[in-house]
C-alpha cells in the first residue's frame, strides 16, 4: 500500500512514517505540511491507496482539503486530530473519511485503524475485481450468444453434410431436405427445448414445404410438396441403410457400420436388408418399415455432437 502523510506537525509526520514502515505496511509516497499542497489527481498519479490527513492546519483545514480532493482522489481517507467534537467527526464521515484518529497519537490505535481500513480497501478491490470479471463473462457471453446462433445454424449444417458422406447418402436428392430439417431442428430446440420430443413429422414436412414455396403458395402447392419432400427423405433414408448394410456384409466389423446402423436403424431392419443383399433379393421398396423418426433424431444429435466438439 502507498501512504501519503499531511500533518503540519514534522514529528507527528514522522511518528505515522515509522509506525507503517517498521510494521512492513506499505511505503510513504510523498508528505505535506498543509491542506493546500493537495491535489486529488496528484495524489492519483502517485498511486496514493491511504491518505493520512491533520483536521487543524494553518491554511487549508482537513475538511476543506477532503471536499476539494474527494470528487477524483480515489485512495481512502484517515483523518487525524486532537479535537474530538462529535459534530466534526461527523462531519468528517459525511464528506468521506474512512476512519479517525485522536491525538496525541499511540502506536497501537494508529496500526489498529491503518490496518482496519487496509482489510476494508482490499476486501473492495476483490469485490470490485469479482464483479470486473463477471461483466467480462456477461459481456463474452452475450456476444458468444449473438454469433453463436448463426455460426451453429451453419455448422450444424455443415457437420450434417460430413455425416450425408459417412452415410453414403451424400448427393442424394432428399439430402438436401435433411440439411434444412437440422436447421429447423436446431432453431426449435432453441426456442422450445425438445422437452416433450421432436416435432411430429408432419410438422417437418409442412415447414419444408413453407421454406420452399414462401408464404404465398396455395394449401393445394404446399401439400404436394409436402409429400415430395416426405418421399425424397424416406428414398434417400433407404439408400442409407443400403449403404450400412452393403458395408456390415462386406466386413462385419467395418467401423462406419459398427457405428452407425444400430444408432440411425432398428438393426433388425438392418439384418434383414444384409441378409437380402447376400441373397440377391429385390423386395418391393415400401415394403420395408424404415423409422424415419429414428434416423432424423440420430441424425441431428450426432451432427450437433460432432458440432460441440470441435
Amino acid at each position: 500500500m502507498n501512504f501519503y502523510i499531511t500533518d503540519d506537525d514534522v514529528i507527528v509526520r514522522s511518528m505515522l512514517a515509522q509506525f507503517i514502515e517498521d510494521e512492513d505496511l506499505g511505503q510513504i509516497v510523498g508528505e505535506s505540511d498543509d491542506g493546500a499542497l493537495l491535489n486529488g489527481e496528484t495524489l492519483n498519479l502517485k498511486k496514493v491507496d491511504i491518505l493520512l490527513i491533520d483536521l487543524l492546519m494553518p491554511n487549508r483545514d482537513g475538511l476543506e482539503t477532503i471536499q476539494s480532493i474527494k470528487p477524483t482522489f480515489k485512495g481512502k481517507i484517515i483523518m487525524i486530530s486532537q479535537i474530538e467534537s462529535k459534530e466534526l467527526i461527523s462531519k468528517a464521515y459525511t464528506l468521506g473519511i474512512e476512519n479517525y484518529i485522536i491525538k496525541p497519537i499511540n502506536r497501537i490505535e494508529v496500526l489498529a485503524v491503518i490496518r482496519k481500513v487496509m482489510e476494508h480497501s482490499r476486501l473492495e478491490k476483490s469485490i470490485h475485481d469479482i464483479q470486473k470479471s463477471l461483466n467480462t463473462v456477461l459481456q463474452t457471453d452475450t456476444m458468444l450468444q449473438q454469433k453463436e446462433t448463426s455460426f451453429k445454424e451453419y455448422n450444424i449444417k455443415n457437420y450434417g453434410e460430413l455425416l450425408f458422406t459417412e452415410l453414403g447418402i451424400s448427393g442424394e436428392s432428399g439430402s438436401k431436405d435433411l440439411i434444412e430439417i437440422l436447421a429447423f431442428l436446431f432453431k426449435y430446440e432453441k426456442k422450445n427445448t425438445f422437452e416433450h420430443g421432436l416435432p411430429s413429422l408432419n410438422d417437418i414436412y409442412e415447414y419444408l414445404a413453407n421454406k420452399k414455396l414462401g408464404a404465398t403458395a396455395d394449401e393445394g402447392a404446399l401439400r404436394r410438396e409436402a409429400k415430395a419432400s416426405k418421399q425424397r427423405v424416406r428414398r434417400t433414408i433407404y439408400q442409407s441403410l443400403n449403404h450400412l448394410a452393403s458395408l456390415g456384409l462386406t466386413d462385419f466389423s467395418n467401423a462406419k457400420f459398427e457405428k452407425y446402423s444400430s444408432q440411425f436403424f432398428d438393426f433388425t431392419i438392418v439384418r434383414k436388408k444384409m441378409t437380402e443383399l447376400k441373397n440377391d433379393t429385390k423386395p418391393a421398396f415400401a415394403s420395408t418399415r424404415i423409422n424415419i423418426k429414428k434416423f432424423i433424431h440420430a441424425l441431428y444429435f450426432e451432427a450437433k455432437r460432432m458440432m460441440l466438439e470441435r
